[in-house]
């Protein structure tokens, strides 16, 4: 009995002694009402001093407190603010003094209700509202459950000062949200759910310590509500993934992961928290990252352990990884795989959604989150192909290149966990016939990647498939625009890349694309790229050069060409292709001459497309300009020469009206000249009307080439000519003299020289005199030509026609001799002639 008797004693004591200083506090109790503001002021400093500054015990205390209490809530209403500062922070340490703090409640929650908790803030300072707000933390934090019965009061100040002006006393509330929510979670769930309007009304705040204030404060108000209001945060949420404060991020990456492991009815959520957790796993900020993989393998483990009987059989065979596994990627746990594949139905509408969102940083966070998804959801990828690789032809055209390489890994992984018999049927189909008008390449693009994650032996049996596939003509001829030839390309590249010496039994195929792809890229980069595809499929078959690549496959070229040859036009893919093979093969074509002449004949019948004529004539002429190493490598084009120009050639230099059949003609003409320049044809004099009629064409070009064809013929078989034949020359190429093109006069007075020059003993001067006579009329006339180049050009030729008939020249230049304006070349021409006789 001494125990009790003396505790007696004790609380006696302290009775006496609380009464002994509230004795002495009397004065200045009553002065806490006095009207002048200073008095007030001394007052409770002199209350502080005498009290909770004194060392007194917590028992004393308590009783002090009891009787203090009241004159220091009426304080907190004082019109003076270091009266309210003062009576706060009294009423605070006596809080964190006093044993038993909760016997304050029914007084003090009442007033901070009325100070913090109406729709007009009471208090105007803000420093004094934060003040309240912590000693409202700080009676969370002692009183605790005893709190519950002051829930609705603590509910209507939490809603205010969590919108409160001032950014500390926002994140104060939202400290003691948290605190209170821990204390009373069997009363809280019962109105948390009206602090999640004023949550989310701040959780945008400019200051990022705010916003990672209110996101820890609703993860405790929906971790101990009812867990209705998900559906209300998770958009505010996964907006702050984007945050650009690591704190901010890090903050969400904590609620999430506690809400996946602990919130009660977390199952009927998985499908919406898992992509905001695991969206955190490809944050820039390593610390971040490394959270988000933890707190992603710990829900795993937690669902594994949860449904160990439902998972039992996949324990014992999946935990071994697939033989293609990606090398170097970490294989997420059992768990983490099961919860994505289980809610992955979910998840991939959400991804296609967000993928096309207007922000940029959604894309790029909704693309990285789809490759983790397909990383954990492994061959069950498959039976969301079609709505997948839709997703993924809409990103590739993205104009964010991160969206694009995300998309890109993406394909890349559904390539290698599902079958390429799977994957094709469906890919190969859209290659064929786009989805899009406006970007054809998706499909292609898409398909590139998923060949690439592919592994060699089950890509193999559809090899040719695939090259079938991309060499249709609706595939590899329909559309010019580079990014989709870049594609198509690169189809080619990872093929050659992945099956290697298997390409050989496509390698027709693949020669087809990159033929097509050279011949229709208008950029020099893309040309030489395909260049080294070319070489990179002569490598995978052992071929030492292009050329040997061409021989193994020009016959099927040309065969390829000319099934549709007949349907050429100007825009036909076609003739861009023929020009390809032909000039880039070099001399493996002359082993071809007649297949190609067939497609020739066909290609230039004067009935077809003009422009599509005169660029094959344009290109033939190059050909033939250095024929010893193209047409006539192999001796061949001799033997088809005649009919080349007979069945090809001249019913192309038949004259028509109009500017476009000039331009034919001119080229033909071109085309005409280098054959004649190689001396690959046995002339006949059938040749010469259709060229001497073109000395006449309207194209300066076509008159100089036609010029120049004469000069050839004559070169060649001038001395073979009949005389007949030759006075048909003659006058065509007087009236050169006169053209408007100083270039076609000077080859005409080239060409006359080589006419008189070529003059035989056949040629009778006596029987042919009119023609001679005429003949050096006009020349003559040109003897006095402003230019001086030309005037020594005429003597020149003059003095070797001075052999032909040398009276009738003296004749004809002694009877113009005094009509010339210089008669100096007259005389040096006369002088000539008397030295010949």
């Amino acid at each position: 009995n001494a125990r009790p008797g003396k505790m007696a004693a004790m609380a006696a004591g302290d009775e006496h002694a609380a009464g002994e200083v509230l004795r002495g506090l009397a004065r200045h109790l009553n002065c806490l009402n006095e009207e002048n503001k200073a008095t007030r002021k001394r007052a409770l400093e002199q209350i502080k001093r005498e009290t909770v500054d004194k060392g007194l015990s917590s028992s004393v205390l308590q009783d002090i407190f009891s009787a203090l209490l009241k004159p220091l809530l009426k304080c907190l209403s004082d019109p003076m603010e270091r009266c309210r500062e003062t009576a706060i922070s009294v009423i605070k340490e006596f809080i964190r003094c006093v044993p038993k703090p909760e016997e304050s409640l029914p007084y003090l929650m009442p007033c901070l209700a009325q100070r913090l908790g109406e729709k007009e803030i009471l208090e105007p300072a803000e420093e004094l509202r934060l003040s309240a707000v912590e000693m409202l933390t700080l009676t969370v934090e002692v009183c605790g459950k005893h709190l519950a019965p002051y829930l609705n009061e603590m509910i209507n100040i939490l809603q205010r000062t969590i919108i409160d002006p001032f950014p500390d006393v926002k994140r104060e509330s939202c400290k003691c949200t948290v605190k209170f929510a821990q204390c009373v979670p069997e009363h809280f769930h019962m109105q948390a759910e009206s602090l999640v309007k004023p949550l989310m009304q701040t959780i945008a705040h400019q200051h990022s310590r705010v916003r990672v204030s209110v996101i820890e404060a609703t993860g405790a108000v929906i971790q101990h509500g009812t867990g209705k209001n998900v559906d209300d945060v998770l958009s505010h949420l996964a907006q702050r993934l984007f945050d650009d404060s690591p704190q901010v991020r890090k903050a969400v990456t904590v609620v999430v992961g506690d809400w996946l492991l602990h919130m009660r009815d977390r199952y009927s959520y998985f499908h919406k928290l898992v992509p905001l957790l695991l969206s955190n796993i490809n944050d820039e900020v390593p610390e971040i990252r490394l959270l988000a993989a933890d707190l992603w393998r710990q829900v795993g483990a937690q669902w594994e352990r949860e449904n160990e009987d439902d998972i039992k059989d996949k324990m014992d065979f999946l935990l071994t990884p697939p033989a293609f596994y990606p090398p170097g990627v970490e294989r997420p746990g059992l768990g983490c795989r099961e919860l994505v594949i289980r809610n992955l139905g979910r998840l991939v509408p959400a991804i296609t959604h967000d993928i096309t969102d207007w922000l940029v940083p959604t894309r790029v966070r909704t693309s990285q989150l789809l490759s983790v998804l397909l990383l954990h959801a492994e061959d069950h990828s498959t039976q969301h192909m079609q709505p997948l690789l839709a997703t993924l032809y809409r990103a590739c055209t993205d104009t964010e290149q991160d969206v694009v390489s995300n998309c890109l890994a993406s394909a890349k992984l559904l390539g290698t966990f599902v079958p390429p018999a799977v994957f094709l049927k469906l890919l190969l189909d859209h290659v064929t016939t786009p989805y899009s008008s406006s970007h054809p390449w998706a499909p292609l693009m898409v398909l590139a990647a998923m060949l690439g994650g592919c592994y060699k032996p089950l890509l193999q049996p559809h090899l040719e498939q695939i090259a079938n596939t991309l060499g249709q003509p609706d595939v590899c001829q329909e559309y010019q625009q580079v990014m989709y030839l870049e594609q198509l390309l690169a189809c080619v590249d990872v093929l050659l890349c992945k099956c290697e010496s298997d390409c050989g039994s496509v390698s027709l195929q693949l020669l087809q694309v990159l033929v097509t792809v050279q011949s229709l890229s208008t950029e020099t980069s893309l040309s030489e790229k395909a260049l080294e595809s070319l070489q990179s499929l002569c490598k995978v078959q052992s071929l030492d050069s292009v050329m040997q690549l061409y021989k193994q496959h020009m016959g099927q070229l040309l065969d390829w060409l000319s099934a549709s040859v007949n349907t050429w036009s100007s825009y036909s893919p076609q003739r861009l292709q023929l020009h390809i093979i032909v000039t880039q093969s070099g001399p493996v074509i002359g082993e071809f001459v007649s297949q190609l002449m067939l497609l020739l004949r066909s290609c230039l019948n004067p009935d077809k497309d003009p422009e599509m004529r005169m660029s094959t004539f344009t290109m033939l002429a190059k050909l033939l300009l250095d024929s010893a190493n193209t047409l006539d490598s192999q001796g061949q084009f001799c033997d088809e020469s005649e009919r080349f120009l007979c069945d090809i050639l001249l019913p192309n230099l038949v004259w028509h009206a109009g500017r476009t059949a000039a331009a034919v003609r001119t080229s033909a003409l071109s085309c005409l000249f280098a054959l004649l320049h190689g001396g690959l044809i046995h002339l006949e004099e059938k040749l010469s009307p259709q060229v001497l009629s073109a000395i006449e064409e309207d194209s300066q070009m076509g008159r100089l080439l036609a010029c120049r064809s004469v000069s050839t013929i004559i070169r060649l078989i001038g001395t073979s000519l009949q005389p007949e034949s030759l006075n048909k020359i003659y006058p065509e190429l007087l009236k050169r003299l006169d053209d408007s093109s100083e270039e076609v006069r000077g080859v005409a007075l080239q060409t006359l020289g080589l006419w008189l020059s070529s003059l035989t003993e056949g040629y009778n001067p006596e029987l042919y005199t009119a023609h001679l006579q005429l003949l050096f009329q006009q020349i003559l006339l040109h003897l006095d030509d402003p230019e001086a180049s030309v005037q020594e050009q005429v003597l020149e030729i003059l003095k070797k026609g001075s052999s032909v008939h040398p009276l009738l020249l003296k004749k004809e230049v002694e009877a113009v001799r005094d009509k010339h304006r210089s008669p100096l070349y007259c005389d040096q021409l006369l002088e000539h002639i008397s030295s010949l006789s």
